[in-house]
């Protein structure tokens, strides 16, 4: 559902998008696909959920926590990898236990983190924000490994959002959402080190990059609120396809199932008025779709 007042650059792609999970998520966000167990991870960030979704029998477990979350990722020796408001931190899910690993910027009380991904190297990065200043040049992205010590790697971000690999793993994608930018990076698979900054694609400041994943021909999907759609670039950073959604406001997207040739779509309510709502009954759903290409296996956090 597109709420701009501005046009798709190009003629959508008629595609069914299905509910796969009734939900009133504020900000769900933060899909992450485990291969071991076949369950989706993921978020309601101002919710302070942890979701584990089960497709093979349409479940989904609630873990309510103590903070804002944020990103998720499987762990390679069991539980989950949490980034919390300004936090790495562990969660066992059998046992519900938190363990607080290391925090970032205590000097700047107004930031959080926002989205967060696993290399493929198991290291997990994430960027945090201004949370109340979210358009103000505040944020820095993190890569956070088996030595549990945040390393910064950017600065000056006008919003952290998403991130993916190319499927040879020399190229990082990263939202910069309010500077309506996906930018890529050059990607050192031995080091985690980045360098080499510049546009992948932009996006009208009608709405705004969020969250992203890359399929296995090595396009990036790009779900793009307001505009109420996901984008598919191809790898030069050209529009492929366009999606539109049943909702205006669809976060992050992330191939999962058996065979990865499901597409999940996190979507949220927050932002949304009570007339809106009535016109968006799947807003805070999970949804899915079936794009006709296969995702990349995501890999566990390896600490």
């Amino acid at each position: 559902m597109n709420r701009t007042n501005v046009q798709h650059e190009i003629k959508p792609t008629p595609t069914e998008v299905h509910q796969v999970l009734t939900a009133k998520m504020q900000i769900g966000e933060g899909p992450a696909w485990d291969c071991r167990s076949q369950r989706l991870l993921w978020v309601d960030i101002v919710g302070q959920e942890l979701n584990v979704f089960d497709p093979a029998s349409g479940s989904n477990k609630t873990f309510k926590l103590p903070d804002i979350v944020t990103s998720a990722s499987p762990r390679r020796d069991g539980g989950v990898l949490l980034t919390l408001r300004r936090s790495f931190a562990f969660f066992d899910p059998t046992t519900e236990k938190l363990e607080t690993l290391a925090e970032v910027e205590p000097e700047l009380p107004g930031n959080r983190f926002n989205d967060g991904k696993t290399d493929r190297q198991g290291r997990h990065w994430a960027g945090t924000m201004g949370d109340v200043d979210w358009n103000h040049p505040l944020g820095n992205l993190y890569r956070f490994g088996a030595d549990r010590r945040p390393v910064k790697v950017a600065s000056g971000i006008c919003c952290s959002n998403g991130i993916g690999w190319s499927p040879d793993g020399k190229t990082m994608y990263f939202c910069e959402s309010f500077a309506y930018v996906i930018h890529q990076y050059d990607f050192d698979l031995a080091t985690g080190e980045i360098e080499n900054r510049r546009p992948f694609a932009t996006v009208n400041p009608a709405s705004f990059p969020d969250g992203l994943t890359v399929d296995a021909e090595g396009f990036v999907w790009s779900a793009q609120p307001v505009f109420g759609r996901l984008v598919r670039y191809d790898p030069a950073g050209k529009m492929e396809r366009i999606i539109e959604l049943p909702v205006s406001r669809g976060t992050s997207v992330m191939f999962g199932g058996p065979n990865l040739e499901t597409l999940f779509v996190t979507t949220m309510r927050t932002t949304l008025d009570e007339s809106q709502l009535a016109e968006e009954p799947l807003a805070g759903c999970l949804l899915a779709i079936t794009p006709g290409v296969k995702g990349l296996p995501e890999e566990p956090f390896n600490g």
